[in-house]
């Protein structure tokens, strides 16, 4: 009884670590820390809130972007996740941007974009759209 005592305290003294390295990751709003987007992104702004996206593993972030940006056709290695969080985010499938075929999604929505699938998007309004994913995350552009 002794060694089933000593084994469990052992197992649970081995988990401990685990659980007392992680810590919640609380940002409030005026917490967010945006920076300027590059290459496909300019134009937007970026906040990376948790994970990295460029690392395996999960990541959480945010774009800011201005009434009217434009993301040309492209598509992701992996899932891409998306939440609208303020504005409208306009979204469209395929290899050209086609604007009377873009779905308008208004705050609240979600959209879960399979890897590789062709699409495209645009800013109605001041737009904040949260992603979230497994990464490492990549944006390629589709070549016309």
């Amino acid at each position: 009884m002794r060694n089933i005592l000593l084994t469990a305290v052992f197992a649970c003294s081995l988990m401990t670590p685990a659980f007392a390295a992680t810590a919640p990751t609380i940002i409030t709003p005026s917490q967010v820390h945006w920076t300027a987007g590059t290459g496909p992104m300019t134009g937007a702004q970026v906040a990376v809130l948790s994970g990295d996206p460029y690392k395996a593993g999960p990541y959480t972030m945010r774009l800011r972007i201005p009434d009217g940006a434009k993301f040309a056709p492209h598509f992701h290695g992996a899932v891409e996740n998306v939440t609208v969080l303020q504005g409208t985010l306009l979204v469209g499938l395929g290899d050209k941007m086609d604007p009377a075929k873009m779905i308008a999604l208004p705050a609240g929505s979600f959209v879960s974009v399979p890897a590789g699938a062709h699409h495209y998007a645009s800013a109605k309004g001041d737009t904040i759209i949260q992603i979230h994913g497994m990464g490492p995350s990549s944006m390629t552009m589709v070549k016309m």
